[in-house]
């Protein structure tokens, strides 16, 4: 049912310490390690996930592991008379860390990733109104609200409607 396969060598490396949110965030949720660790062994589509891993956020932690560029997809060949499915498979089996960063900074890293706190929603709403305003630049967001341009990239590592594109954020369209 499903393919089975093997990803030798293939080396996630991270150049950038905001680029550890999305790793994060998948190793601190037992339901995203899950499917993470299924999506290492084989191709599976959303359906086969969400019926082994049997949680509701398989859906949210595609689209973590996609933005994060830990996961590549394509399409699955139909049966005659059925839909094409998209399916997915993890891309890497190793880590290496080549950055440097303050401690500020890693702090700010570890709490955007590993955090519930409200606060983080409160400041991702005022962030989207801006944005709606038309200030889009991580510089002037950054301190507008007292936080550092990590913070505010790190915020868009995290939620899945918001990117990075050069000095800054955009919102992405993803059918919410």
């Amino acid at each position: 049912m499903y393919r089975v396969f093997t990803v030798p060598g293939h080396i996630r490396i991270v150049n950038d310490p905001v680029e550890l949110v999305p790793l994060l965030m998948t190793f601190n949720s037992p339901a995203f390690k899950k499917v993470y660790e299924l999506l290492s062994k084989s191709w599976m589509t959303e359906e086969e996930l969400q019926a082994q891993v049997k949680d509701e956020s398989v859906p949210l932690c595609l689209q973590v592991l996609k933005k994060g560029n830990l996961v590549e997809e394509q399409w699955r060949m139909p049966k005659p008379g059925e839909k094409p499915l998209k399916e997915f498979r993890g891309t890497y089996n190793k880590f290496r860390a080549n950055f440097q960063c303050n401690l500020q900074d890693l702090s700010d890293i570890l709490y955007i990733s590993l955090s519930n706190d409200e606060n983080l929603r409160e400041i991702v709403g005022q962030i989207e109104a801006e944005m709606v305003n038309g200030n889009t630049s991580i510089s002037d967001l950054s301190r507008k609200f007292g936080v550092s341009p990590v913070f505010i990239r790190g915020l868009a590592k995290r939620i899945p409607h918001l990117d990075v594109k050069g000095q800054g954020l955009v919102l992405l369209d993803t059918g919410r």
